[in-house]
C-alpha cells in the first residue's frame, strides 16, 4: 500500500501544469513521476530543479527498481530537462539556475545506456549551437558598447557537469566524438565514470580516450573489437592518463597467444608492460582469449593483486592454473569466472581448480564455473574446497550434467555458508525426457513436471532451513550477477 506521501506526490504531479512548489517535494515528486512513467512531469521538475545536485539512482532509491521501471522516454525528459534549465540560463541573465551536477550514472546495461549515451551527445551539441547562437545575438546587440559592458554580457552561466556510463558502438561514434570535441568548455560537460565501447576500431577508441576527462574513468569495456595484440598495444598506451581506472574489460578481443613467433612473444611482453602501468588495476577481464600455456606473461609485470578475473573461455591449461594458486593475486581474489573450461578428468584441470580455490577462499566471494564439463563425481571432489569459501556470496553452476541428488546434497551442504544468497544451477539431468533416437536437438526435452517437483523440493529445503534469502535459479540471464564494484 502506497504511503501516505506518495499519495500526496501523485495528486500534485496530476495537475499540468505543476503548480510553483517550494524545494523540499522534488525529490519525492521526481521518485514518483520516474516510478509511474511520467515523462513530461519529470521534464518540468528537472527544468526547474532547485538543487545544485541531481543524482537519478539515489532519487529513484533501490537499483532494482531502477532495473524494473527504466525507461528511455523517462531518460530523454531527465536531460530534455537539463537542456531546457541551460537554455532559460542563457536567454534569462538574470535568472540562476541551481543545478550543477547530473549524475545519470548505474543506469541499467545495455540499450539503456546506449540510448543515454546517444541522447547526452545530442543534448551537448544542441546547448553549444544555443550558446553559440546566443553570443552571436548578444554581440550584435552590444556593437559599440564599451568593453567592459560586452565583458559582462558575454559571461557565461556555470554549466552542468553530467556524470554517466558511455556506451559506443559504430552508429553513435560520431555524435560522442563530436559532443565530447564542444563538451569540455560548453555548458554541458560529460564525466564519464565508465566507457564501454563495441565493434569500433582501436583508432577510434583512442580517439574518444584521448577525450575523456581524465579524473572520473573508473572502468574501460572493449568488447567484440577484434583488436589482437597490435590492437591493445595501440590503446593500452592511452589508459596510464586514468588515475582511477581499476577495471579493464577486454572481452571477445581476438588476443590469440597461440603458437607464439619472435614477434608475437615481444608484443606480449609489451602488453604485460602497458598493464603495469596501471597502478590501481584490480579486475581484468580476458573473456575469449586463447592464453594456454601464457596466462602468467600477461600477468606478470601488474603491481598491485587483481580482485576480480575473469577467464572464461580462454583455453587455460593446468599451468596457468598453478601459476595463478602460487601468485600474489590468489589470496586477493574476490571474484572469479573460469567458465567454459573442461573441468572433467580428461583435461587435468580439477586438481589445479582445487588447489587455486584453497589458496581463493579467505577472500572469494563470487565464482562462476558455467559450462565447465562437471559431472556429479567431479563436483563431490570440488564440494569440500568450495565449503571452505566461507565468504561466497554467488555461485554460478550452469550449464553442467549434475542429477538431482547431487544438486540436493550441494544445496543442502552450502546452507552453511552464511553469506551466499544466488546459486545459478543447471537443469538437473534426471529431469529430461527420455525420447526416441533422432537428431541430437532433439534428444534432450525438459520434462516440465519433474523440474516443477524439483524446484519445489528445492524451495521446501530452503524454507525448512530458514534461509529463504538464499536464491536458487536456473535461470542465468537474471541471475543478477555481482558486478565487482558492487562486491
Amino acid at each position: 500500500m502506497d504511503s501516505l506521501l506518495l499519495l500526496c506526490a501523485r495528486r500534485i504531479i496530476a495537475q499540468h501544469p505543476l503548480p510553483t512548489l517550494p524545494p523540499h517535494p522534488f525529490p519525492v515528486l521526481f521518485q514518483v513521476a520516474f516510478l509511474d512513467g511520467r515523462p513530461l512531469v519529470l521534464q518540468n521538475l528537472v527544468a526547474t530543479w532547485p538543487f545544485t545536485e541531481l543524482h537519478f539512482q539515489r532519487l529513484v532509491g533501490q537499483r532494482e527498481l531502477l532495473r524494473i521501471h527504466t525507461r528511455v522516454d523517462c531518460i530523454q525528459a531527465v536531460i530534455r530537462g537539463v537542456v531546457a534549465q541551460l537554455q532559460r540560463g542563457l536567454e534569462e541573465s538574470s535568472l540562476d539556475s541551481s543545478l550543477r551536477v547530473l549524475n545519470m550514472t548505474g543506469l541499467p546495461a545495455g540499450n539503456t545506456i546506449s540510448f543515454s549515451t546517444k541522447a547526452l551527445a545530442e543534448a551537448c551539441m544542441e546547448v553549444s549551437e544555443h550558446q553559440q547562437e546566443f553570443q552571436r545575438r548578444r554581440s550584435k546587440r552590444h556593437k559599440g558598447c564599451s568593453r567592459a559592458a560586452t565583458a559582462v554580457a558575454t559571461l557565461q552561466p556555470p554549466g552542468v557537469d553530467v556524470h554517466t556510463d558511455l556506451s559506443v558502438n559504430g552508429d553513435s561514434y560520431e555524435i560522442l566524438h563530436d559532443a565530447l570535441q564542444v563538451g569540455a568548455d560548453g555548458p554541458l560537460r560529460l564525466k564519464c565514470r565508465e566507457f564501454e565501447g563495441e565493434r569500433i576500431s582501436a583508432s577510434k577508441i583512442v580517439t574518444l580516450l584521448e577525450s575523456l576527462d581524465p579524473s572520473c574513468l573508473r572502468r574501460v569495456d572493449l568488447r567484440f573489437n577484434d583488436l589482437g595484440l597490435t590492437g591493445l598495444l595501440k590503446i593500452l598506451p592511452h589508459l596510464s592518463r586514468f588515475p582511477e581506472l581499476r577495471s579493464l574489460k577486454l572481452q571477445h578481443s581476438n588476443v590469440h597467444l597461440q603458437h607464439l613467433t619472435p614477434e608475437s612473444a615481444m608484443r606480449i611482453r609489451c602488453v604485460a608492460k602497458q598493464l603495469g602501468m596501471l597502478p590501481r588495476l584490480q579486475e581484468l577481464n580476458l573473456r575469449s582469449s586463447r592464453l594456454s600455456w601464457n596466462l602468467h606473461k600477461i600477468l606478470c609485470d601488474l603491481q598491485a593483486p587483481l580482485e576480480s578475473l575473469e577467464l572464461a573461455s580462454c583455453s587455460l591449461v593446468p599451468a596457468d592454473l598453478d601459476f595463478l594458486s602460487q601468485s600474489f593475486h590468489a589470496p586477493a581474489l574476490k571474484r572469479l569466472d573460469l567458465s567454459d573450461h573442461d573441468f572433467s578428468q580428461s583435461q587435468g584441470l580439477l586438481e589445479p581448480l582445487q588447489h587455486l580455490l584453497e589458496e581463493t577462499s579467505a577472500s572469494l566471494l563470487h565464482l562462476d564455473l558455467l559450462e565447465c564439463h562437471m559431472a556429479d563425481s567431479h563436483l563431490k571432489v570440488l564440494l569440500p574446497t568450495l565449503l571452505r569459501c566461507s565468504r561466497l556470496r554467488f555461485l554460478g553452476l550452469y550449464g553442467n550434467s549434475l542429477s538431482m541428488a547431487m544438486l540436493k546434497d550441494l544445496l543442502q551442504k552450502t546452507l552453511e555458508l552464511p553469506d551466499l544468497h544466488l546459486v545459478v544451477y543447471p537443469f538437473p539431468v534426471d529431469c529430461y525426457k527420455r525420447v526416441p533416437p533422432g537428431p541430437w536437438w532433439k534428444l534432450l526435452v525438459e520434462d516440465k513436471e519433474l523440474f516443477a517437483a524439483a524446484k519445489a523440493e528445492f524451495s521446501q529445503i530452503l524454507a525448512n532451513s530458514g534461509r529463504t534469502n538464499l536464491d536458487w535459479t536456473c535461470t542465468p540471464l537474471d541471475c543478477r550477477a555481482l558486478d565487482y564494484f558492487s562486491l
